[in-house]
């Protein structure tokens, strides 16, 4: 599945996020939450994976490399060691785990992304002004990535 749109939703008490109506039988068989990190300086987000697109992600991240190279152990480690294997309980909520909650400076209002592979959660203020900072990008990214060497 493609994960498109965005979702404005309110975590309870509890930091359980509804995974929104349309994603929900995509996520039926298991959820992986991880932190999604960027270049230095964007955003920190969490991301929300079916467990095959997870290890998909992480085979394209360090496939053919050699596995006991130290920046592969590093970012095998960021992200093993910081992802989490939940289920959707009965109201098709996900309970984000303290340490993603920090990671990505979540509070009660977020805003769920779709990022073709994966789901993203944002803070909503900090999504609001990276979605600002983005459109005065997307003239330039879209002319770069067009052009050929």
């Amino acid at each position: 599945m493609t994960f498109r749109g965005t979702f404005e939703h309110s975590l309870d008490a509890k930091h359980r996020l509804t995974i929104p109506a349309k994603f929900r039988s995509a996520l039926a068989d298991g959820v992986v939450l991880a932190p999604y990190a960027e270049l230095p300086g964007a955003p920190r987000t969490m991301a929300i994976w079916t467990p095959e697109g997870f290890d998909e992600f992480m085979a394209d991240s360090v496939g053919g490399r050699n596995p006991g190279g130290t920046d592969v152990r590093k970012l095998k480690r960021f992200y093993f060691n910081n992802s989490a294997d939940v289920e959707l309980d009965n109201a098709h909520r996900v309970m984000i785990p303290t340490h993603l909650m920090e990671y990505a400076d979540l509070d009660k209002e977020v805003t769920v992304t779709g990022s073709g592979e994966c789901l993203e959660v944002w803070d909503r203020t900090r999504h609001k002004a990276n979605l600002e900072q983005l459109l005065t990008e997307i003239p330039n990214l879209t002319q770069s990535l067009g052009n050929t060497p």
